[in-house]
């Protein structure tokens, strides 16, 4: 193994060592932060790292345990998931330095915690293997690591109530866990294999009825975890409920990286040449719901949660076009929502810890109280809806050029990417209105001073402002730097579309994805004869007899 294919394990070791270490030292606070800025800074460093590697020469694979694809597990790092890891860390960083200051202004700086940090490392562990895995049981792992994490940081320090409204979150996430699992044995069952190169190759060997059972199966997990329509009924009920930082966190993580899965099983594995007309109406009716939901609410958290539902959606839509320039758009798109999202919702909380409140109507002044505050509202809500010259509008404008291009139906789900940018517009503009403009009213007190949302101080942490602030910063960069950021994208969607690249990075150039190969009764992957050949990371091929 080189040592550029070594990096490729390291987003998934080192915030898992990082979580180890953290519990080690779990009475000393200080050293808690300090391992958790650290850790996840190195992951950032060298996402980037794989980010101009996989963009120059192609995907890096490394293959674990010294055992070659199909058989063994491998972590892949091509444009679109080293991309996506390297803006996810970039996110997840930005939330940390938020809840670390939030933690400190809230339990003193000595106060140290056995779940917070290890539990958030945990997560970015399970966040890294989602996107760098090349096998779909080796991404259920990653979701359950996930998912098990989720659990914790949900439910800590809460009022029975949030719990009720976690357990919601706690039994959809199990059901869609038990569907994934039941998924991935029936395409073992059905191809022997659950390597998503050597996938590529054998799903079309499949019945056409089997591949469409086992596809629309994967669509319903993975649109669980995405939260798209009709599948979305979870989230608004859960996600308004949880601290801050953690909300943010899950808003612009989890649902993500089921968009990512979907995304990558359904160009690889259940490839199309023409618009999916299900997806394309899973997409419209996933805008317009989440759309509509989001001006129905007074309470500024579910508002945004509905907001995160509606632009699941547009993400779906450039999936669903099945074109490079389709796929392009939606890895650009991710990538923007992904920060403007988590940036809305740590807003949200510094809004929410001024005023004491999360409903809108209860609201208002902030702008002459916080004119600082109503700045880092005002950029990533006009991002979100899309307005020129920001990251949302280059997104939606490829996601739009994209449905032109790709016949009557996908030029009709196009116009309800602009309906559905109205609809944001709109709800936003009408937060700004009650929450920032008017008379200026008194904070209300914390109706719950035990649990986690500390509320109603009139004040926040600068921490927790540099948190923010972070995020805002990164959402312009991705508007300054529009051109590069979709020619990496651009390049991914091809390359997403293709497939050869990464089954030829996977399985070896010139490789026929879905040869495999057999067990031998010496448990070693080979002909009759049990012997086996091995792609070393230097392209050799030695043969190795047990």
């Amino acid at each position: 193994m080189t040592p550029l294919q070594a990096l490729v394990t390291l987003p998934v070791l080192l915030p898992m060592l990082g979580a180890a270490t953290s519990v080690v030292v779990s009475r000393r606070a200080s050293a808690q932060r300090v391992i958790g800025v650290v850790t996840l800074t190195l992951v950032c460093v060298v996402a980037a790292v794989l980010l101009v590697a996989a963009d120059a020469n192609g995907p890096v694979v490394a293959e674990l345990g010294g055992w070659s694809a199909p058989m063994g597990i491998v972590l892949v790092a091509d444009r679109m998931s080293a991309l996506l890891l390297l803006i996810s860390t970039v996110v997840t960083l930005a939330v940390l330095v938020y809840a670390i200051d939030q933690r400190i202004s809230d339990y003193g700086r000595e106060t140290a915690s056995t779940t917070f940090h290890p539990i958030f490392l945990l997560l970015s562990t399970g966040v890294s293997l989602a996107y760098l895995t090349g096998d779909l049981f080796t991404l259920f792992v990653a979701f359950e690591i996930m998912l098990a994490s989720s659990y914790v940081l949900i439910t800590r320090r809460t009022s029975a109530s949030r719990i009720r409204s976690g357990m919601t979150y706690v039994i959809v996430s199990l059901t869609s866990s038990l569907l994934f699992l039941t998924a991935v044995g029936l395409v073992y069952a059905a191809t022997g294999t659950v390597n998503l190169a050597d996938l590529a190759g054998r799903m079309g060997a499949l019945p056409e009825g089997l591949r469409a059972v086992l596809a629309l199966v994967l669509i319903v997990v993975f649109g669980i975890k995405a939260a798209i329509v009709p599948l979305h009924f979870w989230l608004p009920d859960s996600y308004p409920n949880a601290p801050a930082p953690v909300t943010a966190l899950f808003a612009g993580l989890l649902t993500k990286v089921g968009i990512y899965a979907l995304l990558r099983t359904q160009t690889l594995v259940f490839p199309q040449d023409s618009p999916s007309t299900l997806l394309l109406v899973i997409a419209a009716v996933t805008m317009v719901v989440g759309a509509l939901g989001a001006v129905a609410q007074d309470d500024l958290n579910r508002l945004l949660s509905f907001l995160l539902v509606s632009h699941i959606g547009f993400m779906v839509f450039g999936l669903a076009l099945h074109t490079p320039d389709g796929i392009a758009g939606t890895g650009l798109y991710v990538v923007h929502h992904i920060t403007v999202q988590a940036t809305l919702f740590l807003v949200s909380g510094l809004i929410t810890r001024r005023t004491g409140t999360v409903s809108i109507s209860q609201m208002g002044g902030l702008a002459q109280r916080a004119p600082h505050l109503a700045v880092l509202f005002a950029i990533p809500a006009i991002t979100l809806a899309g307005l020129p010259p920001t990251s949302g509008f280059v997104a939606k404008l490829a996601l739009l050029q994209a449905g032109a291009g790709a016949g009557p139906a996908g030029a009709l789900v196009a116009a309800v990417v602009v309906l559905a940018s109205l609809l944001t517009l709109y709800a936003v503009a009408r937060v700004w209105v009650r929450v920032f403009w008017g008379a200026p009213k008194e904070p209300l007190a914390d109706d719950d001073p035990n649990d986690e949302l500390v509320v109603g101080t009139a004040r926040s942490a600068r921490g927790m402002y540099v948190g923010a602030s972070a995020l805002v910063v990164v959402s312009v960069a991705i508007a300054l730097f529009a051109g590069p950021l979709s020619g990496v994208t651009a390049r991914a969607g091809v390359d997403l579309h293709d497939r050869t690249g990464y089954t030829d990075a996977v399985l070896g150039p010139g490789a026929d994805p879905g040869s495999g190969g057999t067990i031998s009764a010496g448990g070693r992957p080979g002909g009759v004869d049990g012997n086996a050949t091995v792609r070393t990371a230097a392209g050799e091929t030695p043969e190795v007899t047990p």
